[in-house]
Formats: structure tokens, C-alpha cells, sequence
């Protein structure tokens, strides 16, 4: 069996079983292709998700219970020599060949530490509800518009991921968005427009459920990473983005009901 080279960090609080089962069956399905380990981050009284995420094949780690951003970096702490990180929430899913698309772009390319491919939004039952592909614009936009670099669907080298510190413990909704900026100054990102994801859209997703709040924090992480002399303006083009990603927002919520 080939060493591991990916390693796909899912954490989850276990209150969404029937959805975890369908995320864990699509990880498998990358196994075909491309050698890999899972690490679920659980609470240790998750015991049904932990007992299904043994049945895997995962590492299993505890929820250190002081956020999103501690689950996912206690994760990445579990690596054992593989050389890319891979997210999933725990009611999103891989596409077919998905890892496997985005590992062998990075292989290709040297001079790349991220890549990223198309995501579909899927409501509850798994219909689609709308694809994100933005290609080369959303790396185009991070600093200053919209996130369109789907967290679910990238691929980053551990070793640029090291290089800046992981995921921001004290971020609850930007952690992915202020680690792509801070990962812009380590190597090139690199796309397909090819879906490699779906994202479940539902009224308890934490980025869905807390929508202002979740811009708001993403305001923040785009202003400290412009240059100084810029940071007084932002406001100018953040509030036209905010209204653009809740009208958005809705448009999408109203499909999913």
C-alpha cells in the first residue's frame, strides 16, 4: 500500500450522523485514486460518530473545544509525513476523482502551494442548487471582494500551511480566508473550474446561520492584510460586497427551501 501523501481533516460535533455518513462514504470513494489519511476531530462524547468514523478507517482526535480553528489545526498536528491538506465539513462531500484532480495540479506545479477547484452548493437532499467556479478571479478578489475559494475542494502543501502558524485560533468564520492570504506570500495558486466539492447549504451551517457576523469577521481579515495606507477606504467596497453576498445568500436559501 503507497504512503499516505494527503492528509483530509474532518471535524465534526457529531449532531449530524446521517450527513456524516455520506461525507465519510465520499472520502472513501477518493481512496481509489489517491492514498490517503482521514483524521476526524470529534468530542469524546460523540461516541456514534467516532464509533462510524473508526468503521473509516480514521485517526480519531479529541475536540479540544475551543473552536473551529483549534479542531482543524489539532488535526493537521496528527500529520505523519504526508505532503497535502485537504478539508470537508461534516455535511459536505467530495466529488468523484476530486482529491485526486487537485494533487495531481500541485504535483505538476512546484511553484504552487494551493489549489483549488469548482464547488457545488447542494441543499439538504443532496440537489444542486448552484456551482461556484470562479477560476483564476477568486484568487483575483481575496483581498479586497467575496471569498470564492471554497474551503471543501482545496488542496494546500503542509509545509506552507506550517509556515504560517495554521488556521487563526482566534477566527470562527474566516479562518480558510485569512490563511489563503497569509499562504499568497509562500507560492502561486493554481484552479479548475471543474467541481471537486459540493458545500450542503442548510440553515444550521455556521457561515450560513451567522451571516453578518461571518462578514463582518471577514471584513476584519481582508482590512489587516491590506496595506496600511489602503485600510482607511475598505469600507467604500466592503459594504456594496456585503449587500451583494447576502442578496446572494438569499437567492440560494430561497432554492434550498
Amino acid at each position: 500500500m503507497p504512503r499516505p501523501e494527503i492528509l483530509v481533516v474532518l471535524p465534526t460535533l457529531g449532531d449530524r450522523i446521517d450527513t456524516l455518513r455520506e461525507t465519510l462514504d465520499s472520502v472513501d470513494a477518493q481512496r481509489a485514486d489517491v492514498a490517503l489519511t482521514l483524521v476526524v476531530i470529534a468530542p469524546p462524547s460523540a461516541t456514534e460518530a467516532r464509533a462510524l468514523a473508526a468503521e473509516h478507517g480514521a485517526v480519531i482526535v479529541d475536540d479540544p473545544k475551543t473552536g473551529i480553528s483549534a479542531a482543524i489545526n489539532r488535526g493537521v498536528a496528527a500529520r505523519d509525513g504526508e505532503s497535502y491538506y485537504a478539508w470537508i465539513g461534516d455535511d459536505d462531500m467530495f466529488r468523484a476523482g476530486g482529491l485526486a484532480r487537485l494533487k495531481a495540479m500541485l504535483d505538476k506545479d512546484e511553484s504552487a502551494v494551493l489549489a483549488y477547484g469548482g464547488c457545488e452548493y447542494i441543499d439538504p437532499s443532496g440537489k444542486i442548487l448552484a456551482t461556484s467556479n470562479a477560476g483564476g478571479l477568486a484568487k483575483v478578489l481575496l483581498a479586497w471582494g467575496p471569498d470564492l475559494i471554497p474551503h471543501p475542494g482545496t488542496m494546500i502543501r503542509l509545509d506552507a500551511l506550517d509556515a504560517i502558524g495554521g488556521f487563526d485560533e482566534d477566527l470562527k468564520y474566516s479562518m480558510d480566508l485569512d490563511a489563503f492570504l497569509k499562504l499568497r506570500r509562500h507560492g502561486r495558486f493554481i484552479w479548475t473550474r471543474v467541481p471537486v466539492s459540493a458545500f450542503r447549504w442548510h440553515p444550521d451551517s455556521l457561515t450560513v446561520a451567522n451571516r453578518r457576523a461571518s462578514s463582518l469577521e471577514s471584513e476584519g481579515v481582508k482590512r489587516r492584510h491590506l496595506p496600511a495606507v489602503l485600510r482607511p477606504l475598505s469600507p467604500l467596497w466592503n459594504h456594496p460586497i456585503r449587500w451583494a453576498s447576502a442578496y446572494a445568500a438569499g437567492r440560494v436559501n430561497a432554492q434550498a427551501r
